[in-house]
């Protein structure tokens, strides 16, 4: 049966209201019970803010016990679908952090006419997790060398180091070196410098650096011409600037790092909330200002842009919101750098990777931890 929130008006709400009359659909005046409730109220050309009334509609379908579905999007995103049935195409706001407890599952369904009448090419691409490539070694005459070797610059806080070497270690390289000025215990495993060491293929940078990190200290890690991924401290730092010059340069902030970027690079001066609701502008601004780094944004629904090619990583897990997850991500992606990825499929497989890695984790989704991330490494 229909409840109406509105009556139709318009020729072609008329049209479908006599067609649903003419096959025996019922109206309802008052929302009742029911096994399957679809939300029809509101589209993609919404803009604005909800009456008092269609807010207290919504508000009373979410109490509703019944399976419900959103039609295109959910209600200005305030109703709360098991599914939502997208016509035609995806559509970007779908795949925003916000509204990742809104949309449920997003299934994308026929217009009833050939896509290519409407369809339009976007710049935009959708992750799946059957894209993951994973390193291989099919060439039999080889050494440790053959698979890079990964540096990690150490600092205040150097477990956050080990985290990412152990994960990139795990993950292939020949050799990981974690670099400092102070002597640390590590896992037998890994190596320890006071320098880059010449043989490095990649360098991670800014896992566990700590804000009392001098520029005069990283200027040392930033002497050479390595591909490179940066994350966490360095991101508050004025230095970041001179990374963003670099060739083969990833980054990965999260909301609150990315908003510090942001600043520093004077493209915007905006809140954490402000960047949320506008993720994807704000990842296009920043690739724009600086086509060469591949940007890779942490959160719900990961975005991943390079110049004008972005990518949507939507396969993320509340079981990654523990810290050092993080850290075992910059590892996954300096690994791939490490044994010659670009920069690009480097964020790309390393962020599938660490979202693969949590949905097969077989625990509770509290109890993940980065230990649990790198043991499952070996059973991807």
């Amino acid at each position: 049966s229909i409840f109406w929130a509105k009556r139709p008006t318009s020729k072609m709400a008329l049209l479908q209201e006599k067609r649903a009359q003419n096959i025996g659909v019922q109206e309802c005046e008052e929302l009742c019970g029911c096994d399957v409730l679809v939300d029809a109220i509101i589209g993609t050309g919404f803009n604005g803010e909800l009456s008092d009334n269609l807010s207290i509609l919504i508000d009373d379908m979410n109490s509703l016990g019944a399976a419900k579905i959103a039609c295109d999007i959910p209600s200005a995103f305030t109703f709360r679908a098991d599914i939502t049935l997208t016509m035609g195409a995806l559509k970007k706001s779908l795949f925003l952090d916000e509204v990742k407890d809104i949309v449920g599952k997003i299934e994308v369904v026929s217009l009833g006419v050939e896509r290519e009448i409407y369809e339009k090419e976007s710049n935009w691409n959708l992750l799946d997790l059957e894209d993951l490539k994973l390193p291989s070694r099919v060439k039999k005459d080889s050494h440790k060398g053959s698979y890079g070797h990964l540096a990690i610059a150490s600092g205040e806080m150097c477990g956050a180091g080990i985290i990412s070497a152990l994960s990139a270690f795990r993950f292939g390289s020949g050799l990981v070196t974690l670099v400092g000025f102070e002597e640390i215990e590590i896992p037998h495993t890994l190596i320890y410098s006071h320098e880059v060491p010449k043989g490095a293929t990649a360098l991670a940078l800014g896992m566990g650096l700590g804000v009392e990190f001098s520029e005069l200290e990283l200027a040392k890690f930033l002497d050479n011409t390595l591909a490179l991924i940066a994350d966490a401290d360095i991101f508050y730092m004025p230095a970041v600037l001179e990374i963003l010059k670099r060739e083969n340069v990833i980054i990965t902030p999260h909301p609150k790092e990315f908003t510090s970027l942001l600043r520093i690079s004077k493209i915007a001066d905006i809140s954490v909330n402000e960047l949320q609701k506008e993720r994807f502008k704000y990842v296009e601004m920043f690739c724009a200002k600086f086509p060469n780094v591949v940007l890779l944004l942490k959160g719900a629904n990961v975005l991943i842009g390079k110049n004008n090619n972005f990518f949507i990583n939507p396969h993320g897990s509340a079981a990654l919101a523990k810290g050092g997850s993080g850290d075992v991500l910059s590892g996954l992606v300096g690994s791939l750098l490490a044994q010659g990825y670009s920069a690009l499929d480097a964020a790309i497989h390393g962020s599938l990777t660490h979202v693969k890695l949590a949905l097969n984790y077989k625990g509770n989704d509290f109890s993940l931890t980065p230990d649990d991330l790198i043991n499952g490494i070996s059973k991807l």
